[in-house]
């Protein structure tokens, strides 16, 4: 029984992680190719996209919570109502997340608008430096040498990264795709925003013990609201003359339902893998992204300078996530 529960366990791991890459690199991916591809008609709108992102989010969530109630109804009404109703203050404190989280998912879609899906994928891993300097801030959290030696190698290799081109191929594909600066802006926002938020999350997580999916569904309905406060806000003339859903395709949907499926991806990530296999799933996704970007969407021409960032960053993914066995000890448990 041990040896199946062992097994169960083990496919769990590897089937989260194989998830992971393929939403993550699909999402990147799906996600440039939308906004750069020429079509009739209005483009979809990346605050809508967000919104319904959040509310299939919300429904994604409640049907778990509803598997998780032995699929009766009346439990998961007594768990919404007790959980979420019952507990306003305990919910309003992931208005905060929440709301950095929403602005998060908007600044991908201005990201991915402005640079090439390889360069954002290794630029976006500069969130493993955010999130470490707010865990030592806000969670007292010690880092290692291994890990702080991993954060110096990976600005390095973000550096490298976005170390201007002499390809004058390179420049005029980088122009006619928009602004790698605003891209890189929106990026580095990204990035400090998700490092807070993410930390906040966790530290909301170990003070309560509501499950990850309530959490997730009262993050949701934040992130509802203040996404529909930006449609309104940027959109909402365009909104109210071609609708809510103009310039929604299948490849709308798809990118909705890759970014809906995100955060119910890293909940499972936590739960049954550790840091060196997520930070493998990330250098894969990396790798994927490279490739595709190269030989699919051709708007990436690598370079040397870029190879050697990469490489730099997928090996601070793997130290940062390093643990090292204390040596002897063997009665220690």
């Amino acid at each position: 029984m041990a040896d199946a529960d062992k097994t169960m366990s083990a496919n769990l791991k590897y089937l989260s992680l194989g998830i992971l890459v393929f939403q993550t690199t699909s999402l990147v991916l799906t996600m440039r190719y939308s906004r750069t591809l020429k079509e009739e008609g209005p483009r979809y709108l990346s605050s809508t996209a967000v919104v319904v992102a959040e509310l299939l989010k919300i429904v994604a969530c409640v049907l778990l919570v509803y598997k998780d109630s032995k699929c009766s109804l009346r439990a998961l009404n007594r768990t919404l109502r007790d959980e979420i109703l019952n507990k306003p203050m305990e919910t309003l404190k992931l208005a905060i997340p929440s709301g950095i989280y929403t602005l998060q998912n908007n600044l991908l879609y201005v990201a991915l608008s402005n640079l090439d899906a390889a360069t954002y994928q290794v630029t976006y891993q500069l969130k493993i430096l955010t999130t470490a300097l707010f865990s030592v801030s806000m969670l007292s959290k010690k880092l290692g040498v291994y890990q702080w030696l991993s954060l110096v190698i990976l600005m390095t290799g973000v550096a490298f990264v976005q170390w201007p081109s002499d390809s004058p191929e390179l420049d005029a594909k980088e122009r006619s795709a928009g602004s790698p600066f605003v891209g890189l802006m929106a990026v580095l926002t990204a990035c400090f925003s998700s490092g807070f938020a993410g930390v906040y999350f966790e530290k909301i997580l170990k003070e309560t013990k509501q499950s990850v999916w309530i959490r997730n569904i009262q993050l949701g309905f934040f992130g509802s609201l203040f996404g529909l406060m930006g449609v309104y806000v940027y959109d909402g003339e365009l909104v109210s003359r071609d609708g809510f859903f103009q310039g929604y395709s299948r490849l709308t949907w798809a990118v909705v339902a890759l970014q809906a499926l995100g955060g119910l991806v890293i909940a499972a990530v936590i739960k049954y893998a550790d840091n060196i296999l997520k930070g493998f799933a990330t250098s894969l996704s990396i790798i994927l992204s490279t490739l595709i970007s190269y030989f699919w969407l051709q708007d990436f021409v690598p370079t040397s300078v870029f190879f050697l960032g990469a490489v730099l960053v997928i090996a601070a993914t793997f130290l940062y996530g390093y643990d090292p066995k204390p040596a002897g000890n063997p009665t220690k448990a």
